[in-house]
């Protein structure tokens, strides 16, 4: 490999690993960002910004970055070719290959066999096919959504910890509709996952990070089982929204298996229908709920209220949704250039990133439990990505 080789390497790396962390940590910023009666010097009667919605569709506009970074690498590459009077020699059976293991996701995606057909037996994205993408973008939408509530409820390490039992309900999901065959090591790693799951989560029940932005000092004991309760209802909702991102990574791959979809393109067209479907939502969500529970989840008019009078969140929204463009460009970049076991374990990495920021800017306590998950976790997920080999 030579010096240029590294440098990028390394480059698209750190980048991935950066954006990543920031997403998750301006995201649980924005949800501290208080919005009403931040003057009361009772922290309990004060309004934070909890509009799960609107981050979701904050999330799609993210993605749809990545489709204007589509064409402008395409308008481009057609210049160069106008320019040269060639056509480049294209490696497409690598291509695919690239494209069937980088499942396009806000997230690293596990490691599973492909299977596709050859690029030339592929379909082309075209017309009506590319509605295909909104059935993916549907479960991105709902599991986003849920995840986006259970923040409220968790740190941001233990929400971070707990997306890694993707891999269990992606690996059932390959098996039941892919018809994928598992092998004994990953059989055994979901299990270890399982295990880790577990323990992270019973970490955050037995152990609940005190809402410091909602209560006062001198808590009494309803404040506690409060807050037990409010850790238990967000490791809850994590865990379920990691159904709905499994059958995402699924549908994808249906998808991919039959059509010829570069990821970049891929990502941009989820994020178009998602946030298209969000934006019908809204109007429907407040008219049926939002109306009779104002100031709730689904208060239209209140949550951009609170994003346009509140420079804090909105300027949060615009870098939560460039860093979301970048860790998606990083991503598949590093699939493209390095591995997608690359992406999968950088992406693993970066939950021990968010920990230690969350650590250092006061927004958790260590707790030893946690670590004995985290490990667990992280091996687990290691050696279903084939990173590590079982010692038996």
């Amino acid at each position: 490999m030579t010096t240029s080789s590294t440098y990028h390497g390394a480059f698209l790396t750190v980048g991935m690993l950066v954006t990543g962390t920031l997403n998750t940590l301006l995201t649980k910023l924005q949800d501290k960002q208080c919005v009403g009666n931040c003057s009361d010097p009772d922290p309990s009667k004060r309004e934070y910004f909890e509009q799960p919605v609107w981050q979701t569709l904050n999330m799609f506009y993210g993605e749809m970055l990545c489709l204007l970074c589509f064409y402008l690498f395409s308008k481009r590459s057609n210049q160069v070719e106008n320019r040269d009077e060639y056509e480049p020699i294209v490696d497409q059976d690598e291509v695919n290959e690239q494209i069937a293991q980088d499942v396009p996701t806000t997230d690293g995606l596990p490691v599973v066999e492909s299977g596709s057909e050859p690029v030339s037996e592929l379909k082309p994205v075209v017309g009506w096919a590319a509605l295909l993408m909104w059935i993916p973008a549907a479960c991105d939408l709902l599991g986003t959504t849920l995840m986006n509530v259970g923040l409220f409820f968790t740190t941001a390490s233990v929400y971070q910890m707990l997306r890694g039992a993707v891999v269990i309900f992606s690996g059932l999901f390959s098996v039941l509709f892919l018809g994928h065959r598992l092998e004994r090591f990953q059989i055994i790693s979901i299990m270890m996952v399982v295990v880790g799951v577990t323990i992270v989560g019973l970490s955050n029940v037995i152990s609940p990070a005190p809402h410091s932005y909602n209560t006062k000092d001198g808590e009494n004991s309803e404040a506690v089982d409060a807050d037990l309760w409010k850790a238990t209802l967000g490791v809850s909702l994590v865990l379920g929204a990691q159904i709905f991102t499994a059958s995402q990574f699924v549908v994808e791959e249906k998808i991919l298996r039959r059509y010829h979809l570069t990821p970049l393109r891929a990502v941009g067209l989820e994020g178009s229908f998602g946030a298209l479907s969000v934006m019908i939502a809204i109007p429907i969500l407040h008219f049926a709920i939002g109306r009779t529970h104002p100031g709730g989840y689904f208060d239209a008019p209140g949550g951009f209220r609170q994003i346009i009078d509140n420079p804090s969140v909105w300027q949060t929204s615009i870098y939560i949704m460039l860093s979301i463009a970048f860790f998606n460009y990083f991503g598949l970049s590093v699939t493209r250039y390095l591995s997608a076991t690359s992406r999968a374990t950088i992406d693993t990495c970066r939950t021990l990133f968010i920990w230690m920021s969350s650590l250092a800017l006061g927004w958790e306590s260590f707790n030893w439990i946690q670590v004995v998950g985290f490990v667990v976790l992280v091996y687990g997920t290691f050696v279903y990505n084939r990173v590590l080999k079982l010692p038996f």
